[in-house]
Protein backbone atom coordinates (compact mmCIF):
# COMPACT_ATOMS: atom_id res chain seq x y z
CA UNK A 1 0.00 0.00 0.00
CA UNK A 2 1.21 3.21 -1.16
CA UNK A 3 0.29 6.98 -0.62
CA UNK A 4 -0.02 8.64 -4.01
CA UNK A 5 1.39 12.10 -3.75
CA UNK A 6 -1.02 13.80 -6.82
CA UNK A 7 0.66 17.15 -6.60
CA UNK A 8 3.94 17.34 -4.99
CA UNK A 9 4.55 20.68 -6.28
CA UNK A 10 1.80 21.88 -4.24
CA UNK A 11 3.17 20.74 -1.22
CA UNK A 12 6.36 22.10 -2.28
CA UNK A 13 4.56 25.57 -3.03
CA UNK A 14 3.19 25.95 0.20
CA UNK A 15 6.66 24.90 1.96
CA UNK A 16 8.04 27.67 0.12
CA UNK A 17 5.54 30.07 1.44
CA UNK A 18 5.94 29.12 4.97
CA UNK A 19 9.53 28.59 5.22
CA UNK A 20 9.72 26.62 8.72
CA UNK A 21 7.85 23.72 7.28
CA UNK A 22 9.88 23.01 4.56
CA UNK A 23 12.47 20.83 6.14
CA UNK A 24 9.26 18.81 7.74
CA UNK A 25 7.54 18.62 4.02
CA UNK A 26 10.64 17.48 2.17
CA UNK A 27 11.36 14.59 4.68
CA UNK A 28 7.65 13.89 4.68
CA UNK A 29 7.78 13.31 1.17
CA UNK A 30 10.79 11.28 0.80
CA UNK A 31 9.14 8.86 3.79
CA UNK A 32 6.23 8.30 1.87
CA UNK A 33 7.72 7.98 -1.92
CA UNK A 34 9.83 4.92 -0.57
CA UNK A 35 7.42 3.57 1.84
CA UNK A 36 5.06 0.42 1.00
CA UNK A 37 3.04 -0.42 3.40
CA UNK A 38 1.13 -4.16 3.79
CA UNK A 39 -2.28 -2.55 6.06
CA UNK A 40 -2.42 0.58 7.77
CA UNK A 41 -1.20 -0.41 10.86
CA UNK A 42 2.41 -0.16 9.28
CA UNK A 43 1.64 3.83 8.87
CA UNK A 44 1.59 3.53 12.46
CA UNK A 45 4.98 2.45 12.85
CA UNK A 46 6.61 4.76 10.43
CA UNK A 47 4.30 7.75 11.68
CA UNK A 48 3.39 7.25 15.29
CA UNK A 49 1.48 10.52 15.09
CA UNK A 50 -0.51 9.48 11.85
CA UNK A 51 -4.69 9.07 12.62
CA UNK A 52 -7.07 7.08 10.33
CA UNK A 53 -10.52 8.58 9.55
CA UNK A 54 -13.54 6.49 8.07
CA UNK A 55 -14.92 3.43 8.83
CA UNK A 56 -12.92 1.43 5.87
CA UNK A 57 -9.72 3.87 6.62
CA UNK A 58 -9.52 4.89 3.23
CA UNK A 59 -8.05 8.21 4.40
CA UNK A 60 -5.31 9.41 6.41
CA UNK A 61 -3.79 12.29 8.06
CA UNK A 62 -0.23 12.84 8.99
CA UNK A 63 1.02 15.62 11.47
CA UNK A 64 3.72 17.08 9.79
CA UNK A 65 6.51 18.95 11.43
CA UNK A 66 5.67 18.17 15.11
CA UNK A 67 1.86 18.72 14.36
CA UNK A 68 2.68 22.22 13.10
CA UNK A 69 0.99 21.04 9.70
CA UNK A 70 -1.74 18.62 8.48
CA UNK A 71 -2.04 16.55 5.71
CA UNK A 72 -4.89 14.59 4.11
CA UNK A 73 -4.30 11.51 1.97
CA UNK A 74 -6.48 9.18 0.66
Amino acid sequence: MKVHLIKAKTVRKFAEKHASSSKSFEIWIDMIKSADWSVPEDMKRTFRSVDFLGNGRNRVVFDIGGNNYRIICK
